[in-house]
């Protein structure tokens, strides 16, 4: 390959990196048609960090971010989070999720995903769930990777509208509609 279509490759690659951070070394190699040998190579010319050391990374600068619920209260894993507008979080369905018959996630894991990541998107100290309108479109199967993504599309005083999408391989898995109500201050009963 000549040194110009190499260089054409490092900026795709580095922009592809940019947009999707959690590309496999395989994914990019089929993607510009080339060996995982020849994108292992380009990353280390690039100075980009294998997988593993991207998704730390994304992760530690979402999670540092969080503020209406604790870490460990989020369900899956937070890649994306600019509060009071959109977020992105990932989970891997697991032997302990899945039903033993159908092998397909439980209900309650992929609604977990969807809501932890719509209260992670209020401004403010605490949040809670008011009403959702949801839809499971098809079933999440074991081994498969959930992507939820979330967009705030309106804030009224402490009450917000959140939209959240969940997918594997593009394909819809669950879409809702959330009302959260945010507040500063310890609720009292």
């Amino acid at each position: 390959m000549t040194r110009h279509h190499k260089q054409e490759r490092h900026q795709a690659l580095q922009d592809e990196i940019v947009k999707n951070p959690f590309s496999t070394d395989e994914e990019l190699a089929k993607r510009f048609s080339v060996s995982v040998s020849t994108i292992r190579l380009d990353r280390t010319d690039l100075g980009i960090p294998e997988l593993r050391e991207r998704t730390r990374a994304v992760a530690h600068e979402a999670y540092g971010t969080l503020k209406s619920l604790e870490e460990q209260e989020l369900i899956g894993l937070l890649t994306e989070l600019r509060i009071g507008k959109l977020g992105r979080s990932e989970m891997l369905i697991e032997e302990n999720m899945v039903l033993d018959k159908a092998r397909v996630a439980r209900g309650h894991h992929l609604f977990a995903q969807a809501n932890s990541l719509a209260i992670a998107l209020v401004d403010n100290e605490m949040a809670v769930t008011g009403s959702v309108d949801l839809k499971f479109l098809r079933p999440a199967h074991l081994g498969e990777t959930v992507i939820a993504e979330g967009k705030v599309l309106k804030r009224k005083g402490n009450k917000y509208w959140v939209d959240i999408t969940a997918q594997v391989d593009q394909e819809d898995v669950l879409v809702g509609h959330w009302i959260l109500f945010g507040f500063d201050e310890e609720i009292s009963l």
